[in-house]
């Protein structure tokens, strides 16, 4: 397939008219919108900022390829942009964008369309193209410098194929028996002894991957020094480096902004830096890793890699705290909303048929606490756990996980425990480094487990359960006893709070506060789940009311997307206000904080229960009083998309 098959002539836009990255990201989108190869322009501009909040997507040397993976595609499909006078796109060299490639993928894209997609990418490494790009006139020049640069590239790999098949039949003919393959291709000199393999990655696996990759190989090949790599993207790794290759490294090189599989590197030295560092940081990578100017790697143990200064500094101790408690939430979620939804149904049996019957039973045992539920703390600590430990962390961090939970301190006293395990076994490597190599081997098997389940498991018997155990049943005897104006102003605070960062620290800190009183209080009070719910549901349905009822304050694109918000605010999902908040985050975020903190509080007005975690109308049959939580959700939903109407200003019209 052609590269100019996907970058379709009618999309491009050869004179951008913004003059910063959202107007540029905004009317490349647009252009998509209007050629139809996309169909919810609302969720693929939010997939669009997802992947920037990542790293940016300008890549430095005036070019800038924002690209999303998602259902909101229908086509394949590249937008070409050119901007005489350049923007500011927080490109990696801080210097101004005039070349953008939008990349549409859609979520089932073929292996043909995403090896188009690499092969594009690997064409934006050559500062000579670049220059060719930049004086066309028109869309017909545009593909064309495609189409014969694409049909060089063609020409030189099956030149490449040739050459490396004769070789390998002269070789065969040659040796008394056929040689080893080895998968892949080594470049540089061959007959340099400097070798390094090397793994590039980048979240959507479309882009950066294969920039990275073909900027390694043309530094490594400049530089005499041989190199192979192995590729991350979306078709899955190619190239795989074999044992051999890897032992005969002199370093590894990991540019990547997702994980790899990292414990075939035990003992070589190991530079782990972002994808971004692969492409416009190639020589100083290779060098490093040719001279053994990295960490030594150790599988034994949990994520091992000691990065190098570069990368270390860039995530502060909050953001790691964060990282590792979201990795434990988004691992109990699936035990909170499958064995949630599952009770809350029961429960709605037993209203209708009584606790003798026995689907409310089985019911009831699937999802409460001996099925579903039972999970819900041990899995949070574990995962908590792993990713501060990695695996050699999970088993004690899921044990003090269950202590906690038959010992009654609950919630907080997981969290406790999984911190607790993730740093017991960084403890534990650090001191258990000394011993003789030939029992590395057992340190995962026999003494990171033993020993790592005895302290945890003792401090979480001793400390933990105790204290948390005591808080635990103070908190929930305390909020039971809350009197109805105390109430309220807890559930304006956590109703509130969903709508803060939608999604982010606060959204998850109310969250999951209103899991651990619900866990805890016998899986049958659902006070603050119904605050928390009613909060998380206001702002897309309060986006969705304001496109509709003040159709002139929003985009013909932005009134679109907004009908699919009245099925993501009903379904409670809050994420569907993303998009329009990050567009106006003052007028967006303050109306809908105040609607979402009116019907949090409404909740508590009215002493609501929700018997389960999330569901928004789906499972809104289940409170018991279902329809004063309906209304509560749509008078917030109703505030907030009324003071939002109002103060939002109408689009400027671009000509």
């Amino acid at each position: 397939m052609r590269i100019t098959d996907l970058m379709i002539q009618e999309t491009m836009i050869m004179d951008l008219q913004a003059t910063t990255k959202d107007e540029a990201i905004d009317e490349l989108i647009a252009s998509l919108n209007k050629s139809g190869r996309i169909n919810d322009p609302v969720l693929f501009k939010e997939m669009i900022y997802k992947r920037e909040a990542e790293s940016s997507t300008g890549i430095g040397g005036g070019i800038a390829m924002p690209h999303a993976k998602t259902s909101a595609v229908n086509e394949p499909t590249v937008v070409f942009a050119k901007s005489k006078n350049g923007l500011d796109f927080a490109a990696l060299d801080d210097e101004p964008a005039h070349i953008f490639f939008m990349i549409a993928a859609p979520e089932g894209a073929g292996n043909t369309h995403l090896r188009t997609l690499a092969a594009l990418s690997r064409l934006l490494i050559d500062s000579d193209f670049i220059a060719q790009l930049m004086s066309t006139d028109t869309p017909a020049e545009v593909s064309a410098l495609f189409d014969a640069k694409q049909e060089e590239a063609a020409e030189k790999e099956a030149a490449k194929e040739k050459a490396k098949a004769q070789k390998a039949a002269k070789a065969a003919s040659e040796a008394d028996s056929a040689p080893q393959q080895t998968p892949g291709v080594i470049v540089g000199n061959e007959n340099s002894e400097d070798f390094v393999v090397a793994v590039t990655a980048c979240p959507t696996g479309i882009a950066h991957t294969f920039m990275a990759e073909d900027a390694l190989k043309k530094k490594a090949q400049e530089m005499g020094i041989n190199i192979r790599v192995e590729t991350n993207g979306s078709e899955g790794a190619q190239n795989v480096l074999t044992a051999d290759e890897i032992a005969r490294a002199k370093g590894v090189i990991v540019a990547a902004d997702k994980n790899v599989e990292m414990a075939r590197f035990d003992g070589k030295p190991v530079l782990q830096r972002p994808v971004s560092d692969g492409i416009r940081k190639s020589e100083e990578l290779i060098r490093k890793a040719v001279n053994g100017d990295a960490p030594i790697y150790r599988s034994q143990g949990g994520s091992n890699v000691k990065e190098d200064g570069a990368s270390a500094s860039k995530m502060s101790v909050g953001s790691k705290i964060y990282k590792d408690l979201m990795n434990g939430i988004s691992h109990m979620l699936p035990f909170v909303v499958g064995g949630g939804i599952l009770l809350a149904i029961s429960f709605l049996i037993e209203q209708l048929a009584g606790e003798d019957n026995p689907l409310f039973q089985l019911l009831q045992t699937i999802g409460g606490g001996t099925g579903a539920f039972h999970f819900l703390i041990p899995v949070l600590a574990g995962f908590i756990a792993m990713s501060i430990g990695d695996r050699p962390a999970l088993m004690p961090g899921m044990v003090g996980g269950l202590m906690a939970v038959n010992s009654n301190a609950g919630f907080l006293g997981g969290l406790a425990a999984g911190f607790l395990a993730g740093y017991v076994v960084i403890g534990l490597r650090k001191l258990l480094r000394g011993l003789p190599k030939a029992i590395d081997g057992l340190k995962p098997i026999l003494l990171y487990p033993v020993l790592g389940l005895l302290i945890v498991g003792a401090i979480s018997y001793y400390v933990f359960d105790p204290i948390f155990g005591s808080l635990n049943t103070w908190l929930v005897d305390a909020l039971g006893n809350l009197g109805t104006g105390n109430a309220v102003l807890l559930g304006l605070l956590l109703g509130g709070m969903m709508s803060i960062d939608m999604g982010g620290p606060f959204n998850k800190a109310a969250y999951t506060f209103a899991i651990g009183v619900f866990t805890s209080s016998g899986n049958t009070d659902g006070a603050w789940m119904a605050a928390v719910m009613a909060g998380g549901m206001v702002p897309p349905l309060a986006i969705a009311l304001a496109s509709t009822f003040f159709k002139s304050k929003f985009t013909e694109q932005e009134r679109k997307s907004g009908l699919t918000n009245y099925v993501l605010g009903l379904s409670f999902i809050t994420e569907g206000a993303i998009p329009f908040a990050a567009a106006d985050p003052l007028r967006v975020l303050t109306s809908c904080i105040i609607g979402s903190a009116v019907a949090g509080g409404l909740t508590q007005l009215w002493s609501i229960n929700v018997p389960a975690p999330h569901g928004g109308i789906f499972v809104a049959a289940l409170a018991n009083h279902a329809l004063l939580f309906l209304l509560a959700v749509a008078i917030g939903a109703v505030i907030s998309g009324l003071i939002l109407g109002l103060w939002k200003k109408s689009p400027t019209v671009v000509k």
